[in-house]
C-alpha cells in the first residue's frame, strides 16, 4: 500500500508543469536544454520536478540560495538521467553551494605515512554524502557548452558512478553485455590518456582524467555532452560506449542549437 501510494505521488511531483520562469532559466544557463526534442525535454522538467523536491540546497560564505542556482544545478543534473532510472540519485539528499572557489582538506598517503592538506576545488561529491559546487564555476560551465568543462556534469557523473556503492569509474549500465566493451574501451583509452598526459601532449580529454579511473569517467562525460562531434571523431569507440550507456546522442542537439542560430 505504501509503495503504491509512494509512486503516485512522484508520478503527480513529476508530471506537475514547470513554472515558466524555471523554463526561462534552463533556455538561459543550461544551453543543452535548447537542443533537445520536446519529448526529452518533457522527461527533463519531470526529472527536475522530482530533482528539486528530494534535495535539500544550503549556501555558505553567505550565499542566498535561489531559484536560479537550484533549477541551474538541477537541470544540468538531470540531463545525465535522460533515458536513465531517477532513482540513481538516491544515494544523497544535499546540494552545498559557496559563491566561489572553496578550500577543501583532502588526505595522501605515502606508504603508511597520511598527511592532511587544504586544497582550492570548484567542485566535490562525496561517497554517500552531498555534493559540493562552487557556484560562479558551475554557472560559467553551464553556459558555455563549447569548453568541454563542467563542473556541475563533471560531480553528477560521479553520482551516477557511486549508484552501485562503488566509485569505480564504472557507471550502472542497462545490459550485462555491454560491460565487457565498456571495459576493454576505457581501460584502453584511460591507459593511452595516461600515456600522453605523463609526456604533456595535446589531448581532447582534460588531463585530469588521467589520475584515476573514476576522474576518467567523469572528465568523459563533460566531454561526450559538450564536444560530442570531436569525441566521435578522435575517439569513435569511446563514443559509442557513452553513447549507449546514456542512450542519447548529444551531438544531434548541438546541430539543433546550431541551426537556431
Amino acid at each position: 500500500m505504501w509503495g503504491r501510494w509512494r509512486r503516485k505521488r512522484r508520478r503527480a511531483i513529476a508530471e506537475t508543469p514547470l513554472p515558466e520562469r524555471w523554463r526561462e532559466i534552463l533556455e538561459r544557463n543550461v544551453p543543452l536544454y535548447r537542443g533537445l526534442p520536446e519529448h526529452l525535454k518533457r522527461e527533463l522538467h519531470g526529472h527536475v520536478q522530482l530533482f528539486l523536491n528530494d534535495k535539500t540546497f544550503e549556501g555558505f560564505q553567505g550565499l542566498e540560495v535561489t531559484d536560479e542556482m537550484r533549477v541551474t544545478i538541477a537541470g544540468n543534473a538531470c540531463i545525465l538521467l535522460l533515458n536513465r532510472p531517477h532513482d540513481q540519485y538516491a544515494n544523497f539528499s544535499t546540494i552545498y553551494l559557496y559563491p566561489s572557489t572553496f578550500v577543501s582538506q583532502h588526505q595522501s598517503y605515502d606508504g603508511l605515512v597520511q598527511s592532511v592538506g587544504r586544497q582550492a576545488r570548484l567542485g566535490e561529491s562525496w561517497h554517500r554524502g552531498p555534493v559540493v559546487l562552487s557556484w560562479d564555476s558551475a554557472l560559467a560551465g553551464s553556459r558555455d557548452i563549447k569548453d568541454g568543462h563542467n563542473v556541475i556534469l563533471h560531480e553528477f557523473a560521479h553520482k551516477l558512478d557511486d549508484a552501485d556503492g562503488t566509485v569505480d569509474g564504472a557507471p550502472m549500465l542497462h545490459q550485462r553485455s555491454q560491460y565487457t566493451s565498456w571495459a576493454r574501451v576505457m581501460r584502453r583509452e584511460f591507459e593511452q590518456l595516461q600515456r600522453r598526459a605523463s609526456h604533456g601532449a595535446r589531448t581532447l580529454l582534460d588531463h585530469y582524467g588521467a589520475s584515476a579511473p573514476e576522474e576518467f569517467f567523469a572528465v568523459l562525460v563533460e566531454t561526450f555532452y559538450e564536444k560530442p562531434r570531436q569525441l566521435r571523431d578522435r575517439h569513435p569507440e569511446l563514443y559509442e560506449e557513452m553513447r549507449k550507456c546514456f542512450r542519447v546522442d548529444p551531438l544531434a542537439w548541438h546541430e539543433s542549437i546550431r541551426k537556431r542560430r
